[in-house]
Parts: C-alpha cells; structure tokens; sequence
C-alpha cells in the first residue's frame, strides 16, 4: 500500500516540476494549511486508520455537545448513526466512507456464495433449490422455496428418515453470516441435542435456500423438529446477522405461524456459540410439546 505521505510528495514533485504552484493567482496549498497536514497526517510506513473497525456506539463527531454524557448514554444504547454530525447541508467524510464500507459488506453479502471449503469443513453435502442461479434467487423468492428433483434424490440417499432432529444449514440473503456462525453454531448445537437423548439427522447444505424450503425438506424426511440456519437480509449495522427457524414437523401445509424463530446470531448479538445452546434447548421444548410457533407455550 502507499502511504498519505507517499501520494503527498509525490503530488508536490509534480506540482514543482509543472511549475504550478499558484492557479487562478491563489496558492494551492497555504503555509499554514501545509504545517497542518504535516501535523496530521501518519508518519513514513504508517497508514489512516480503518474506519471499519470503529465502534458505532462510540463514535460521535459533534463539536463540544451540550451533554456530553448524555450524548453517551444514547450512543451506548443503539449501533445506529446518531450524533455523526455534518458539513453544511453533507455527511462529513469519514462518516460517509464508513457508510460506504458498510454498504458494500451488504451487497458482498448477498451477492456472493458460501466457500465451498467451510462447506466440506462442517462435512456437509450440498443440494440445490428449483433456482438455477443468484440473480434467479433474487427476483424468483417461490423457486428458493422448493427442492429441485435432483436434490430430493440426493436428500432420500444421503438422510436417515424420521430423525428426532434435522438441522438445514442454507445460505439465505447473507452468506457471510453462515460463513461468521456456522462453524461455531454447528458443535454446539449437535452436542447439546445428544446430551438431550435426542436422535439428530445428517445435517446438510442448501444452496439458493430460502425459509420455507424446511417445508419441502419435512415432507420428504419426516423430522419431528426441523433446525434451519439462514443467513438475515443484511444492513448497515452488520452484514452478519443468522436466524435459526425450527418447526414442529414442516410440512406442505405449514404457515407461518407455525415456525419459531431465533434472530439476530453474530458477535454483536446473541453470540453463535451460546446461540447453539439456546436453539437446541427450544428444539428439545418443540420435541416435547408437539408444537412450534404461536402454538408453542415458551
């Protein structure tokens, strides 16, 4: 990477050597505007900080505020964009690019697939939806609801039928959110289930998946709870945000009423280890109660 400095220097050689010190009769650069960029930016080998990183609960950029502890306390309570004031009637820089880099983690999100080799690492087998590709999956959300042909084959070869427990693992809207929890989810989740007594399918991927496909999936499996990991629809606070939808024998006739949720698994939110506990111990409710959704008394 080239550091400021670097592009600075290099700008001044050029500026020297066109002989273009002044346009239009002003100074490009002032003495004292000179004297300030000396004072801020990083030195030699050093670069600007990653705006990435920063912490949006913290981070304000209003001038001397009025409460500043105040200003604090509301900031700690919510990630969204309080409090980054402006220039004029514009977002001041590093808010804007910050809004910009997660605007692009995002889109990254949705666009791209889940790495096939944390596919082979968790040791599942992938089937596919009636969706031929992502920009089908975009505008086409019925075929992510329904197994290809090929795919109930593959399911009927690969999964004992009638499990206690069937976990899906599908990519969803956020396949950086399966690629975050997934492997950290996974172990808990399956332990807690046998430490249960619970007897758990053979877990396994779907690709171009979308909710209701655990419908398709307990019709053809007959799982007495059905587990569905699925990346969120991500936004400008994290783009790794996955849900775990779990229903008491899914079926063609399930409606939506009838799922359980649990959202919001990253490591800003429910944390995806934790999260494998918790999602089992609501399976095993589900398992006992021969029910999931409002039927469910949790």
């Amino acid at each position: 990477m080239i550091s400021e400095k670097d592009i600075r220097e290099l700008v001044e050689s050029v500026i020297k050597e066109l002989n273009l010190k002044e346009i239009g009769g002003n100074p490009a650069v002032s003495t004292a505007e000179e004297a300030k960029c000396d004072a801020d930016c990083p030195d030699e080998g050093e670069f600007l900080p990653d705006l990435g990183t920063r912490d949006l609960s913290e981070w304000s950029e209003i001038p001397n505020p009025l409460d500043p502890e105040g200003l604090a306390r509301l900031k700690s309570t919510t990630p969204a964009r309080i409090g980054i004031w402006r220039a004029g009637t514009r977002f001041k820089v590093d808010p804007w690019l910050r809004f910009k880099i997660d605007l692009a983690a995002a889109k990254d999100a949705v666009l791209k697939e889940v790495d096939p080799g944390l596919i082979e690492e968790l040791g599942l087998f992938t089937v596919q939806t009636m969706v031929k590709d992502k920009d089908e999956y975009l505008t086409r959300p019925d075929l992510g609801r329904k197994l290809s042909e090929e795919a109930k084959e593959k399911i009927l070869q690969e999964c004992p039928k009638s499990p206690d427990v069937q976990l899906v693992v599908a990519d969803g809207l956020s396949s950086t959110a399966i690629e975050a929890n997934a492997r950290d989810f996974i172990p808990a989740f399956e332990q807690a289930i046998k430490n249960y007594g619970l007897k758990m399918g053979k877990p396994f991927f779907v690709k171009y998946g979308r909710v209701a496909v655990m419908d398709d999936i307990g019709e053809l499996l007959e799982p007495t709870v059905l587990v569905e990991l699925i990346g969120e629809r991500p936004g400008l606070v994290t783009a790794k945000s996955m849900s775990a939808y779990m229903c008491y024998k899914p079926n063609k006739d399930t409606i939506e009423s009838d799922r359980t949720l649990v959202s919001n698994i990253h490591d800003g939110g429910l944390p995806a280890v934790e999260a494998g506990a918790h999602v089992a111990s609501i399976a095993k409710k589900i398992y006992d109660a021969k029910a999931s959704g409002l039927k469910l008394n949790v």
